[in-house]
């Protein structure tokens, strides 16, 4: 599969883009833990027009990061022409653009998944930042806005026509927001399409290896990113390889490797965000990083409430030596 010319090989495995997941420290865990390609958390653009810190540092990666993918939304082409102008500026791989999070928030200020109401709109704000821009450009949306409008097989098409390098359709729509169950079907279907050339990027309920490998057989799709399923755990990346590779389900990581890979995340996370975002943030990771672990409850609360760095970490050693062996 190639974004541009970018060749990342056969069968490539993405973390998606999640606020207050997808930072530095946890995308260069699933880079080394097998993940292909990462995308930064989404970003919007008024922020970077008017230089709001907090969207201008969530565009910086480190080299080890690449492949990379800067995403952004918004709802006007002179917004979003500068964000991409901007994004470019410190030279990611591509830019992707954010046409399907349903969050209210974000789609009551006409950005995210507000766009599948607006497809001239939408296509207009993709032709401009490709135009305006000179790496490949990317897009992430849904099949539609709720169960009787669901556009992609057309819009797909129509999305390719502005010059995209490539395309994510996430298996729901906005309506269902992230409940339910994923529909593949027409995700296979904009795969199949006599019309479409760009590689085409699955997502929505890839859990593990044989979940993923039931998508690539079904869909044809030409890779998958992977969201809530990675968070707290990083090596799903590495299970889903060995599984595609192998037919096999590889072992979980041991308690101490679990321990080790949590304790370099809090690290990294107490230095790109500071104590007190980074501490709150991490605590979505806590309870997966240990999932299926008997009777670890009291010390998954204990991490939950813990305000102090040397505290957590002292509790993780208390993790290693309950759990000696798995």
């Amino acid at each position: 599969m190639h974004i541009g010319n970018l060749n990342l090989g056969l069968h490539p495995l993405m973390l998606a883009p999640m606020e207050d997941i997808s930072d530095p420290p946890f995308r260069q865990l699933c880079r080394e833990l097998g993940a292909d390609v990462v995308f930064t958390e989404f970003i919007a653009s008024e922020g970077l027009a008017r230089d709001v810190a907090g969207s201008l540092k969530k565009l910086d990666f480190i080299e080890a990061e690449r492949p990379i993918g800067i995403q952004l939304f918004g709802s006007t082409v002179p917004a979003m022409v500068n964000a991409a102008l901007v994004a470019r500026q410190h030279n990611p791989d591509f830019i992707d653009l954010n046409f399907g999070c349903p969050v209210r928030k974000i789609v009551n200020k006409g950005g995210g998944a507000a766009l599948l109401r607006d497809i001239p709109l939408m296509l207009q704000l993709t032709r401009a930042v490709v135009q305006a821009v000179d790496c490949p450009v990317t897009v992430k949306t849904r099949l539609g806005w709720d169960e009787h409008s669901k556009p992609i097989v057309e819009l797909a098409a129509r999305l390719q026509d502005t010059g995209i390098s490539a395309l994510t359709i996430h298996g729901r729509t906005r309506a269902q927001a992230y409940s339910g169950t994923a529909d593949w079907t027409l995700i296979g279907e904009v795969k199949r399409h006599p019309d479409i050339i760009i590689p085409i990027i699955g997502n929505g309920d890839v859990t593990d290896g044989p979940s993923a490998k039931k998508m690539f057989d079904t869909t044809g799709v030409d890779g998958i990113m992977i969201g809530r399923a990675s968070i707290g755990n990083p090596w799903i990346f590495r299970e889903i390889k060995y599984f595609l590779e192998t037919g096999q389900t590889a072992e979980l990581p041991s308690v101490k490797e679990r321990v080790a890979l949590l304790a370099r995340h809090i690290t990294n996370s107490l230095t790109w965000h500071g104590s007190k975002t980074a501490l709150f943030e991490m605590r979505k990771h806590y309870g997966r990083y240990f999932k299926g672990l008997p009777d670890f409850k009291p010390f998954k609360m204990k991490l939950m409430q813990s305000t102090d760095p040397g505290e957590l970490l002292d509790i993780l050693n208390q993790v290693s030596a309950h759990y000696p062996e798995d």
